[in-house]
This record gives C-alpha cells, sequence and structure tokens, in this order.
C-alpha cells in the first residue's frame, strides 16, 4: 500500500512528538531499581553496600603508554553490591606481591570507569602514597575494606581507589570527584592516614587529574604534600 505525503508528514510530526526520557526520569527509574534490589538483598539475608562497586585490572606493556592502549587494557574483573558478594570476589583475587609489574589495580563506585576524562573524574584528583613492596599488600587490602564499608570521611566525594605494581615500590591513590574543595580533599587526607593507621614517616601527594593529564603522568609532578 502506497504511503501518501500527508501520511509520512503525520507520522513524522507524531515521532518528533514522542517525549524522549530526561535526566531526571533517568536517575528516578536507577534509583527505583536500586530500591528493589536492595529489598531483594534483604529479604534473601544479604547486607547491601551502600554503593555498588567495580574491580577493574590493568596489565601495562612496557613501553607502550598512550590512552588508547591505556583504555584497552583495562579490563573489568567483577561488580558487587552486598557484604557477602564482596567476599565471595576478594577471597578469590590473587594478592598483590603475586601480580606482575607493572599493573593496577582498580576498585571504583559503579558507573565511574578508572580513567582521568570519566564525567566524575575530570574536576577531581587524587591522593597517592607509596610503598615498599612487603607492605603495600597490606594497606591496600584495609584502604579496600575502607572504602567498601564507607568509612572514610566525605565518602560520596570518594570516586575510588588504584593500587600500581611497578618495579620497585607499589603505588595507592585515592580519587575523589573535586580537586578545588580543599576542605574536603584535607579531610580525606586525613581520614586515609586515621583508617590506614599510617606511619607519620609516610608523605602523601596530592594531583588533580586535569595536571595528570597536562604532563600525562599519574604520579610525577604532584601539587600538595602533607
Amino acid at each position: 500500500m502506497e504511503v501518501t505525503g500527508e501520511k509520512r508528514e503525520l507520522e513524522k510530526k507524531n515521532l518528533n512528538n514522542t517525549p524522549s526520557p530526561t535526566i531526571d526520569s533517568l536517575t528516578a527509574d536507577r534509583e527505583a531499581e536500586d530500591r528493589e534490589r536492595v529489598a531483594l538483598d534483604l529479604k534473601a539475608g544479604l547486607h547491601p553496600l551502600k554503593h555498588n562497586f567495580v574491580f577493574w585490572y590493568t596489565r601495562w606493556t612496557p613501553g607502550v603508554r598512550t590512552q588508547t592502549s591505556y583504555e584497552d587494557n583495562i579490563k573489568k574483573i567483577v561488580d558487587f553490591n552486598t557484604v557477602e558478594n564482596f567476599w565471595v570476589c576478594y577471597c578469590h583475587f590473587a594478592r598483590p606481591s603475586t601480580l606482575p609489574s607493572p599493573a593496577d589495580l582498580h576498585l571504583f563506585k559503579d558507573g565511574i570507569r578508572p580513567l582521568w576524562e570519566d564525567s566524575a573524574n575530570c574536576n577531581g584528583g587524587k591522593w597517592i602514597i607509596r610503598f615498599k613492596k612487603a607492605v603495600s599488600g597490606r594497606f591496600w587490602e584495609d584502604l579496600v575494606l575502607s572504602l567498601v564499608g564507607d568509612q572514610l570521611d566525605y565518602g560520596d566525594n570518594i570516586c575510588g581507589a588504584v593500587l600500581s605494581i611497578r618495579f620497585n615500590e607499589d603505588i595507592l591513590s585515592v580519587w575523589n570527584r573535586n580537586a578545588s574543595d580543599h576542605q574536603a580533599v584535607m579531610a580525606l587526607r586525613d581520614s586515609i592516614k586515621r583508617h590506614l593507621k599510617l606511619p607519620s614517616s609516610y608523605v602523601m601527594e596530592y594531583k588533580p587529574h586535569d595536571a595528570s593529564l597536562r604532563d600525562h603522568s599519574s604520579y610525577r609532578n604532584t601539587w600538595l604534600r602533607g
């Protein structure tokens, strides 16, 4: 059957008038799904976490480090949203001391990729702590438990954490959303020190992600020490 020009115009008009989902409606749908998930978890006797999390892993190829290669090398390991699911995953992980170098292990809130350019990260930065390889695993585990348990101050401002396995040392970093909020940045530093029971001999360094984008470096040329 031939469709007349008038009918085509009518269909086109109806299509253009069809309301598209707004950010608010999508957020409301996501919140409703989260509430339903929490209700089901509670009914099943599980203990929901405040945030959903994802573990990621990056294996570096020495001498090859471009933004494209970095994004291609980031691999999602597992996501979890309850205490029980976390321990099922975590107990099967390889210990940091057994991971090859160089490599990165990331723990980020669901919906945030461990990239400087991610919308949740682009205006933020990270606190950096360098450890001898013999002790980094213990501090990483304490940091993971603090994040999963939402124990750090200004927790909603935290995006995630990274353990960077390197040849001569390991580096822990905690990423936050807003590098210009000095109070939140310094409160996060103090909270990290407190929960990790960090010895006074350790120096923490802070670097905004926009600075990392400019000098193409995660850990050099830090802006703040404390």
